[in-house]
């Protein structure tokens, strides 16, 4: 899911105002009913799109009827990520307006650990024998530093390149198409400017505004493609220091550039609206507006069957390409995966209750009917191994081989305030405001105060 802050982490709590108009209508706090589980979650600001609301409503239902006297009230948050982000962080500060259940995006999760925002599971976990069907690495997404797990993952993602097989045919590119490095997306970029007027050549989720999207599937994609893939470009694990800008983190920078300076991206206004990702999702793709577009596994859950922008067509008329390392050296493609968890707050009135409702959400058949609708990978082994799920959907495959060439985000405590240091980096560029070496050297400034000075240079 898109995956999914703004200002130097001033902008994650900037929207104070808006986050309170959010709380007054959240009720009066998840202790006045002990029988009824407040689950909150975040709602898409497309209205036509209702896949986590029609996927709650079924498990509120299948739950109320296995545990007589219980209710579910379930509590969305309709906003984009960055102000997702914001509301949550306000609920989750006092015991009148935490709700019992969370969604969470995993990279925020030790920042919430460090907060004292969230309670660890692992009293929960011991005892729940489907916990031995996650994978090591979605449980390890939800682990503070601590040693202890505060989260349950519903599905990770990956990320790689669509692009439009109509709007490629009349630029006389491959409907195979597979670049091998990074001058062969601007290339076949700048080919589609040339010969299909109208059509915005390619995406690149860029700053503030966009939020995580923009440092995930924007820079990241580029970032942990300059070097040979063995090492973290953003995180030194060995001496536990941020990494300043190199080379890699300008050639990142250069590219972002590229695609705004030379037009090859959309207009900066609209790369900087927030809900620029929904208007790609639901209009530029579907209306063969847009040639290449650099993003998520999960793009189809909003043309599924009762999504309100039904595209059944869509594995025709799109392609899918890994995005490429930038020379073309190995491992010759690169994807990030992160993904979403259910979290208890620390202050939730009714935990227990809590994790009653993450158990069914979490049965086989439900986690398996939630990773397809949601366009989801699977982070359950006896999900990944079923055919069922493996042919339900065009694309599941293609994006859950990228799994053997992703990267995770370094998650630690202080990953968000970096992460708004690189969109901030990236606007820079984008608007032509600042030069590459100018955003490189805002980055260090930005990185040094976000980490207390833990930084190294590589």
């Amino acid at each position: 899911m898109p995956v999914r802050p703004t200002v130097r982490f001033t902008a994650l709590f900037s929207l104070t105002a808006l986050a309170a108009t959010s709380l007054a209508a959240c009720g009066s706090g998840s202790g006045s009913d002990p029988d009824t589980v407040k689950v909150s979650f975040k709602q898409s600001t497309d209205n036509s799109i209702k896949v986590m609301d029609t996927y709650l409503a079924d498990i509120k239902k299948q739950f109320e009827k296995a545990n007589p006297g219980k209710k579910v009230e379930l509590v969305p948050i309709k906003a984009p990520d960055s102000e997702y982000y914001t509301k949550l962080q306000q609920m989750l500060r006092s015991p009148k307006t935490a709700p019992d259940l969370v969604y969470e995006d995993t990279f925020l999760i030790n920042s919430d650990i460090t907060s004292g925002y969230l309670k660890p599971l692992d009293p929960y976990l011991e005892k729940w024998k489907d916990w031995d069907q996650f994978i090591d690495t979605a449980k390890a997404a939800t682990a503070g530093e601590d040693g202890k797990t505060y989260g349950v993952p519903d599905g990770t993602d990956t990320r790689g390149l669509w692009f439009s097989k109509d709007v490629f045919a009349k630029a006389g590119l491959p409907a195979d198409w597979q670049p091998k490095m990074w001058a062969e997306v601007l290339d076949a970029a700048r080919t589609i400017k040339e010969k299909v007027p109208g059509v915005t050549p390619v995406n690149v989720y860029t700053g503030k505004p966009a939020g995580e999207a923009a440092t995930m599937q924007g820079f990241e994609m580029l970032l942990y493609g300059t070097n040979d893939g063995t090492t973290d470009p953003l995180y030194d694990k060995d001496s536990k220091k941020w990494i300043t800008a190199g080379k890699g983190f300008e050639d990142s920078l250069s590219f972002v550039e590229s695609v705004y300076k030379e037009k090859l991206g959309p207009e900066v206004s609209d790369a900087l609206d927030p809900n620029f990702g929904t208007a790609v999702r639901g209009e530029l793709l579907p209306q063969g507006k847009l040639g290449i577009a650099l993003d998520g596994s999960w793009l189809p859950q909003d043309w599924l069957e009762g999504s309100g922008h039904e595209w059944p067509e869509w594995s025709e008329e799109l392609g899918l390409a890994a995005m490429p390392t930038q020379h073309g050296q190995a491992p010759g493609k690169v994807s990030m995966s992160g993904g979403w968890a259910w979290s208890i707050p620390a202050k939730a009135a009714n935990p227990d209750l809590a994790f009653d409702f993450v158990k069914t959400m979490q049965t086989k058949a439900n986690a398996q009917k939630w990773y397809i609708a949601n366009s989801g990978i699977a982070v359950r082994e006896d999900v990944a191994n079923d055919p069922a799920y493996v042919d339900a959907q065009p694309g599941i495959k293609f994006f859950t081989d990228l799994v053997e060439s992703t990267h995770y985000r370094p998650a630690y405590p202080a990953y968000p305030k970096v992460s708004v240091a690189i969109q901030e980096a990236m606007e820079g560029v984008t608007t032509g405001d600042l030069s590459v070496e100018e955003a490189a050297r805002g980055y260090d400034e930005a990185l040094k105060e976000a980490t207390d000075n833990q930084v190294v240079s590589r």
